[in-house]
């Protein structure tokens, strides 16, 4: 797979961020081969199949550090409620009604969404069928970090089984994966998962040298009943856990002290920032910019489509930096730089890429196209600002990984996109005729 995209305007990867004009971009076998200014160098002109891009702009692609990717089946089912309630009455009743054929059309809707709005890679948890999501993804041709979830009810023998299903299937996706997809284990939360059912997931992450993920720290409630329970807040109880030991990301911490800053200050540790959904749900402000001034590695996710209520990661960088902006007075509190850089090169590190997100030679070809021609991104002499400030992913044309092209000129080339609009409103229908009948079999 040898190609030459040319005449494009590019966003270079790593701060600071740069936009160079009239450049042409080199793939060969699923790589970056060469950046440069035009004028073409006369042997690759003459040698190599050459597409005319003049008027997009390339980007390295994003990357979503937290996702429930079989849950875009509930998108818009529970609006405007606090989240203990949107999850008890409306979203986990209605999760125990799934079957795998609605998380399989619930996930390829999510794979979908999520291509073509940009995002190359993501970090998915779900207790369902995840089996079959990785087996979407690898079809699909996007990179991803997946989870079979746990949450720790159950007798000793129960969470046991479970701790070794995840491990299990984490190790087979590593196996499988190519390179493409890794495993690891996420517990739900600490209000779901008791100390017990942690040790045991944390021993069995680094016996099977795996990364852990974790809900945390999401609502001020959710603080304030762990220290009832066990005498202090849940990010310090976790830390003599030996949670933090490993690789991790802990996500949400919108809650959190200046210890508690201090306390994940460790270069093993992200942090996968969810704005949208905090603020749908009243989660709260996450202190972003105490995190970044501590040099915490800070990402961006989007959560499930349930509480956000899309996978657009330009609206959540947006959001990220608009949301700090207004909590702190402050209209440098998080920059555009700063938001970008957490969608993308964070972004790919965290997921454990260390070389995607960067367009450089060498690098996996994983980036997008741009159109720059609508009329919120201009005048043109501000690119970078309008990427955060003005763009969406709707602006999106084009979705590259390991050089294979995803989406080419807005259209799909890997999911069936009509297929996926009937398949999931259909599922919905008898989704929601189930839930009525059990609620009315309660009533």
């Amino acid at each position: 797979m040898e190609y030459v995209l040319s005449h494009v305007d590019m966003i270079t990867a790593g701060v600071p961020y740069k936009v160079e004009t009239d450049m042409y971009l080199v793939i060969k076998d699923g790589y970056i081969q060469d950046i440069g200014h035009h004028p073409l160098p006369e042997h690759i002109e003459k040698e190599w199949t050459v597409y005319n891009q003049k008027g997009k702009i390339v980007l390295s692609g994003m990357y979503n550090t937290h996702a429930h990717t079989p849950m875009s089946l509930l998108r818009g089912v529970s609006d405007d409620v606090e989240l203990q309630t949107w999850l008890k009455q409306e979203i986990w009743p209605r999760e125990g009604l799934l079957d795998r054929e609605k998380v399989k059309t619930s996930s390829s809707l999510a794979l979908a969404e999520m291509i073509k709005s940009g995002t190359v890679a993501f970090l998915d948890m779900y207790h369902l069928h995840m089996d079959d999501v990785f087996e979407l993804t690898m079809q699909a041709g996007m990179k991803a970090v997946l989870s079979r979830g746990m949450i720790g009810f159950g007798t000793k023998e129960e969470q046991a089984q479970k701790v070794e299903e995840a491990t299990a299937l984490a190790a087979a996706w590593n196996k499988n994966g190519n390179g493409q997809i890794r495993g690891m284990l996420f517990p739900h939360a600490p209000y779901t998962c008791p100390p017990p059912f942690l040790e045991m997931v944390i021993a069995k992450a680094h016996e099977n040298n795996l990364p852990l993920g974790i809900h945390l720290a999401e609502t001020s409630e959710e603080v304030e009943r762990h220290k009832q329970l066990y005498g202090k807040p849940p990010v310090v109880h976790l830390d003599e856990l030996g949670f933090f030991e490993g690789e991790a990301v802990l996500t949400h911490m919108v809650h959190l002290t200046e210890e508690e800053i201090e306390l994940v200050h460790q270069p093993n540790l992200t942090i996968s920032h969810n704005p949208m959904s905090n603020a749908k749900l009243g989660s709260g402000i996450a202190p972003v910019p105490a995190m970044l001034k501590k040099g915490l590695h800070v990402t961006l996710g989007t959560d499930s489509t349930a509480s956000n209520n899309n996978l657009d990661m330009f609206e959540e960088m947006r959001t990220a930096a608009l949301l700090q902006k207004a909590a702190g007075h402050q209209s440098g509190a998080v920059t555009a730089e700063q938001v970008v850089d957490m969608a993308t090169v964070r972004g790919a590190k965290a997921l454990g890429f260390l070389e995607e997100g960067l367009l450089q030679p060498g690098a996996p070809a994983d980036f997008i196209l741009l159109d720059a021609s609508s009329l919120h991104l201009q005048p043109v002499h501000n690119i970078f600002s309008h990427l955060v400030y003005s763009a969406s992913g709707a602006d999106v044309t084009d979705v590259f990984v390991n050089g294979r092209q995803l989406m080419k000129n807005r259209q799909l080339q890997t999911l069936d996109e009509e297929r996926i609009r009937y398949d999931i409103n259909q599922s919905f229908d008898d989704l929601e005729r189930m839930f009525v009948k059990q609620k009315e079999g309660r009533s």
